[in-house]
């Protein structure tokens, strides 16, 4: 199979995988907003991320290892397996330990009062993700898919049904994505006989290996949730738990963009490993550029579309979120160029390069945070997640090139990322519809004069697959 059709294929199965769960809760977001208050909102926000931020924290990253050592054909997969579930105990009971201990003291009253919840949201959260990537790192890619087309169907019943049915309000809440990751768990554990993978051995040089592989990892995805998050901590301490609700779903319409940043990356890093020698360069560029193009383009027809999606997706109060989407948006297109890299890098194990490059993201948000956000609001921590996003992207692009020779037509795509700023700033101005919409629509045409090869290119590369 070619290194296209198998990418192709990778990225097939994980459009069923995944793309089912993300548009639900892109779809759910009415139903979230109608039933729980933007204080309810906010902290299970809170909740959600503080939890995204432990996982690789306290097991080492050790999902990301559990891949890439998976995919090596000359590793022990059985031992792979069981030194991940070890990092898996391990980090479950700090977490057990900790809350017992907030309880006790009461350190943080915030985490008293969903107590329960938050275990079991870590835990299951973690485990589904090791799982996952066992899955994938044995290629095992249709039953990733099945598992994520279940997750998906337990998301939207639990949700309609705890939150409709039997109005549990945030409990519900809690219960319905909790649910998610338990099914993706029973139907891996039963579909691959993962207890058949567990086995007794030496694996202190693999321990090491993986450790040396994944520790600067911690540091990369600890910065990615500071990138991520930490402005929505600011805006909260700032500003107050309802402004973080807003603030919070305001991602949603981003989300959209999120949905092909979770598919491709999944696919890709396979490829990525597989395809790494003197003749990959050309192959990396190619992917990169098609994948900019749809980035920018989609990206610019949600910033156009900004304020209707609003109007359908949110209700009451939480309207107000349209004023940061769009700056959320083009961050989002920079983190997933981000994980092109990321793939490269993951294929010659440089994982290194990935710390450095998002603690210095993650460095330069906190400081831009702190200083925008008293000043301006919530749209302050928008506009530092965009920059400390575009930082992030730069340094990777320039490290990643001196790994495999990339074409990349630097200029060109830096002058489609003003033009999508400048998009956004239009929205702002007191203008009638018909107007703004005009001017949105001149901005995306300019943005297809500009890609008009590599849609060419993709259309053509489309048809030759099609044709034979």
């Amino acid at each position: 199979m070619s290194r296209y059709s198998y990418l192709l294929k990778n990225i097939g199965l994980m459009t069923l995988s995944n793309f089912a769960s993300k548009i639900l809760a892109f779809l759910l977001v009415p139903l979230y907003t109608s039933v729980l208050s933007t204080s309810e909102y906010g902290l299970y926000d809170i909740y959600t991320t503080t939890a995204f931020l432990l996982v690789p924290l306290l097991s080492g990253a050790v999902s990301q290892a559990t891949l890439r050592f998976s995919l090596e054909p000359d590793k022990d997969r059985c031992l792979v397996f069981t030194e991940s579930m070890r990092s898996f105990v391990k980090a479950s009971l700090v977490v057990v330990f900790a809350i017992a201990i907030n309880g006790a003291l009461n350190v943080i009253p915030l985490f008293n009062e969903y107590p329960v919840f938050f275990v079991v949201y870590y835990v299951l959260c973690l485990l589904s993700d090791i799982l996952l990537s066992f899955a994938r790192g044995v290629e095992r890619i249709a039953d990733v898919a099945i598992a994520g087309l279940l997750s998906s169907a337990a998301i939207i019943i639990f949700n309609i049904a705890l939150l409709v049915v039997f109005p549990l309000g945030i409990s519900g809440y809690f219960i319905a994505n909790i649910s998610s990751f338990a099914i993706v768990i029973a139907y891996l554990t039963i579909r691959l006989k993962l207890w058949n993978y567990l086995r007794d051995g030496d694996v202190r040089e693999l321990r090491c290996e993986m450790r040396s592989y994944s520790r600067p990892l911690i540091f990369d995805q600890i910065a990615w949730w500071i990138n991520n998050v930490s402005d929505r901590y600011v805006v909260a301490w700032i500003c107050g738990a309802a402004a973080n609700g807003i603030y919070s779903v305001a991602f949603k319409i981003p989300s959209i963009l999120n949905v092909f940043q979770s598919i491709f990356n999944q696919a890709w890093t396979l490829s990525a490993v597989k395809e790494l020698d003197e003749t990959s360069g050309e192959f990396y560029s190619r992917i990169y550029s098609a994948y900019n193009c749809a980035l920018v383009l989609l990206c610019s027809l949600l910033i156009a579309g900004d304020k209707l999606i609003a109007r359908v997706l949110y209700a009451n109060d939480f309207y107000q979120a349209w004023r940061y989407a769009p700056l959320l948006t083009i961050s989002v297109v920079f983190s997933c160029l981000c994980g092109v890299f990321e793939g490269i890098f993951a294929a010659a194990k440089e994982t290194k390069i990935l710390a450095t490059s998002t603690v210095a993201g993650a460095a330069v948000n906190i400081l831009m945070n702190l200083a925008l956000v008293g000043v301006t609001g919530p749209i302050g921590a928008a506009f530092s997640t965009m920059v400390s996003y575009g930082l992030v992207w730069f340094v990777r692009l320039k490290k990643a090139s001196g790994i495999v020779s990339l074409s990349i037509n630097l200029g060109r795509d830096i002058a489609s990322y003003a033009l999508l700023f400048g998009q956004s700033l239009i929205l702002f101005l007191s203008l009638g519809n018909l107007v703004v919409l005009a001017i949105q629509m001149l901005f995306f045409l300019c943005l297809l004069l500009i890609y008009r090869h590599d849609l060419y290119n993709v259309a053509s590369l489309l048809l030759r697959k099609i044709g034979r």
